[in-house]
């Protein structure tokens, strides 16, 4: 949550001249209701359902980019889509980098608390090494632009550098 998926991606897909999708935006559109509105009547395990079937759907389609929802690794199933269908970008960053990120995003349900800073910090203890353990490709986002973070990726899928 807040590293840069979605951004980054299009960037990416422009460079390489793939199509862009971004799991959230396709549930948005599928469902015609916002993120915070699914999870305020589905409860987040509703959303990780449409998200990991969503997932399911679009790993099937090649050259693509696409952007998955920060929690869509907590789901077993999509971890093994992601991993089996296409290389996977974790985009790592502090606490302090991610707080700074989302600070002013009212749409982020998980944050919604008196205390989003330690939710982030709780997120990425539980998320990050399930990242960690399908990720083809490591990138600290903390200190590089976003060309710089597209460059990182296009080059490893070029096969010009490595993790």
């Amino acid at each position: 949550m807040g590293s840069g998926k979605s951004s980054i991606g299009r960037r990416l897909a422009r460079k390489i001249k793939a199509e862009f999708f971004d799991s959230d935006e396709e549930i948005e559109k599928r469902t015609g209701a916002s993120i915070p509105l699914i999870f305020e009547i589905e409860g987040e395990q509703g959303f990780r359902t449409r998200e990991a079937e969503v997932i399911d759907e679009l790993t099937k389609y090649s050259d693509i980019v696409l952007a998955t929802g920060g929690g869509a690794i907590m789901n077993e199933y999509s971890r093994k889509r992601l991993a089996e269908r296409g290389i996977v970008v974790y985009l790592r960053a502090r606490t302090d980098q991610l707080l700074k990120r989302t600070s002013r995003d009212t749409r982020r349900p998980l944050l919604n608390t008196d205390n989003p800073r330690g939710k982030l910090q709780e997120l990425l203890e539980t998320r990050g090494p399930l990242y960690e353990e399908v990720a083809d490709l490591i990138i600290d986002t903390d200190r590089l632009s976003m060309k710089s973070v597209v460059e990182k990726i296009s080059q490893y899928r070029a096969g010009l550098c490595k993790k």
